[in-house]
């Protein structure tokens, strides 16, 4: 087959699907943040993934018209919160609730704990959660990509080894 006929064959089993998000399915994780006046919030965010292993860093990609970005901006740190399959409503309403029009945290009785390193809660009632500290942002378009260095990860021990390595698979992931 030559590379016409390849060309003529991929042209007629597709056609151009949508841009907007079409890497699926996109992770579904808490971010949650404290702003210099101390004040603490959670959204929920799509785009973020690992982005170095040396040294270990993640991203998080965030609207600058989201209540938290400018808490986020400020502070130079976030927590990202792993969130399991049984905490979908508090991770819904999380995400479709602005701070703006109200206590989004204690409507949902949102469990927070002091982060160990960086000046931002952890959601308890997440596996898993990654403190992180802002090196770097670029702004994407609609988003602005805070880059965070890994401070420290704490794990539910009953997903983790003896070597302290998350075992995912334990985890139901929404």
């Amino acid at each position: 087959m030559s590379l016409t006929n390849v060309e003529i064959s991929l042209d007629m089993k597709k056609k151009e699907g949508e841009k907007k998000s079409c890497l699926q399915p996109a992770s579904k994780i808490l971010v949650s943040c404290r702003g210099i006046d101390g004040e603490n919030n959670v959204l929920a965010v799509a785009y973020c993934g690992n982005c170095s292993y040396d040294p270990p860093m993640v991203m998080v990609g965030i609207v600058p018209t989201r209540y938290s970005y400018k808490m986020i901006k400020e502070s130079g740190c976030f927590v990202v919160n792993l969130v399991d399959k049984s905490y979908k409503e508090t991770f819904d309403y999380l995400g479709s609730h602005s701070k703006r029009d109200g206590d989004k945290l204690s409507v949902m009785n949102v469990n927070l704990k002091e982060g160990k390193i960086v000046n931002a809660p952890i959601l308890t009632d997440c596996p898993v959660n990654i403190e992180c500290t802002i090196v770097d942002s670029i702004v994407t378009g609609s988003h602005e990509m805070f880059i965070g260095k890994i401070e420290y990860v704490h794990a539910d021990t009953k997903i983790m080894d003896d070597k302290g390595n998350i075992d995912f698979s334990k985890i139901n992931f929404l």
